[in-house]
């Protein structure tokens, strides 16, 4: 590091697999020294050591993730943190080098170098409290575990449409537990014909089964089979069979990860908050709003938490996707969808749009509305989701619950 100990260092860092890349830069925009060190306990112990050994008053740390053991050791450490989105650094590289090169020394400077001349570009990163790590983990298990889910049911429903249409014919989207029970029974065409009517009551009965009698699925599966080459029925039935364990488990899976969201819900809901910006209190609130149900308010909480602490809505809508992105140029005006946003806040947002018009007649005016003017079932959710943001805002900032009688007094 340079000896004349500079008051203010911003600092640079591309992390990487192994290693990560720190660069020092003054408030001349002077590097100091560039150094890489390895991706471990020892090696950002190393970092953060080398960089208090500056002297300098105050160190201002560039990263583009937010989050991660870096952060956590550089906010430990007493360094202030700030972020950038990906696309934009690599606008900014372009002012060091319009070849288009891009290497790790020279990332640590751009960061470095941009957030000594345009910090307005930058989100400053601050810690989190335990409970929001856990409920962003979980809350993204769960729409991991949604994914998979759909995607095991897909291949169900693709294996079985290739042999086997007469079982599928009974549920077409091959997604529930007592046709993945029946596939155990009858996984082939022939031991579906020799499947006894008590034993299809059996496993109806068990699941609460009554839209479809045992008598319906035997005579379903004692239509003749559609012809098959040789070996598509053996292999069809060993994939079928490999599937249905881990649509089982993925479902249990399921079911805990949301019975642990909903636990971790009610327990923030049901402390005392002993200060207004508590943000217990905003689960109470963000609760208490129409459609807003467990999987709203976790995805919510865990991917927007600090803008509903800042009460901003311009900041939400542009998360959520509600806000529309304009391009003119003299003549030339479109408005189209934002797509720079966060997708499952833009996905939580949707369902929570068509909730709120469901149980909620004034939002239910409003997307009747807006598709009474001639615009799409989605640019009308979007309608609906920007007014529920602006709602969202209002009692956040009131700290007072949703109240839909007031809005009909109003």
């Amino acid at each position: 590091m340079s000896a004349s100990d500079p008051k203010q260092l911003f600092v640079g860092v591309d992390e990487g697999d192994e290693r990560f890349q720190v660069c020092p830069v003054d408030e001349a925009g002077t590097v100091q020294e560039q150094r890489s060190f390895t991706c471990d306990g020892k090696g950002i112990e190393e970092a953060v050591t080398w960089l208090k050994s500056s002297g300098a008053e105050r160190i201002a740390i560039a990263i583009e993730s937010p989050r991660g053991p870096l952060v956590a050791a550089f906010l430990e450490a007493g360094f202030e943190v700030y972020s950038l989105n990906p696309k934009q650094l690599d606008r900014f590289r372009d002012r060091f080098s319009v070849a288009g090169s891009k290497d790790d020394r020279l990332d640590a400077r751009v960061l470095a170098d941009s957030l000594r001349t345009d910090p307005r570009a930058f989100r400053r990163v601050n810690a989190e409290p335990g409970w929001l790590v856990r409920m962003r983990q979980v809350s993204r298990m769960e729409d991991e575990l949604k994914q998979e889910h759909r995607r095991s049911a897909n291949r169900l429903r693709a294996v079985l449409h290739e042999y086997h249409v007469e079982l599928l014919a009974l549920l077409p989207a091959a997604d529930e537990p007592w046709f993945w029970d029946l596939v155990a029974l009858a996984p082939t065409p022939a031991l579906g014909a020799r499947l006894r009517p008590r034993r299809v009551e059996r496993l109806l009965t068990e699941h609460r089964i009554r839209r479809l009698g045992a008598q319906d699925v035997i005579e379903r599966l004692r239509r003749p089979p559609v012809p098959a080459l040789p070996g598509v029925v053996e292999a069809g039935s060993a994939h079928a069979l490999m599937l249905v364990p881990r649509l089982h488990l993925l479902t249990q899976q399921l079911t805990q990860c949301q019975s642990q969201i909903q636990k971790m819900l009610d327990e923030l809901a049901a402390q005392q908050a002993p200060d207004e910006t508590s943000e217990h209190r905003d689960v109470r609130i963000l609760r208490s709003l129409p459609g807003a149900g467990r999987y709203v308010v976790a995805t919510m909480l865990a991917e927007a938490f600090w803008a509903l602490q800042q009460r901003d809505y311009r900041l939400l809508r542009a998360l959520c996707a509600a806000a529309p992105v304009t391009e003119q140029s003299g003549r030339y005006r479109l408005v189209r969808m934002r797509y720079a946003c966060n997708r499952r806040l833009r996905n939580a947002v949707h369902h929570w749009a068509w909730n709120a018009s469901l149980v909620d007649p004034h939002f239910g005016r409003l997307y009747k509305d807006m598709r009474a003017r001639g615009l799409t079932h989605a640019r009308a959710l979007r309608g609906v989701a920007d007014r529920l943001l602006n709602v969202t805002a209002a009692v956040l900032k009131a700290g007072t619950r949703y109240d839909p009688s007031l809005r009909a007094a109003a």
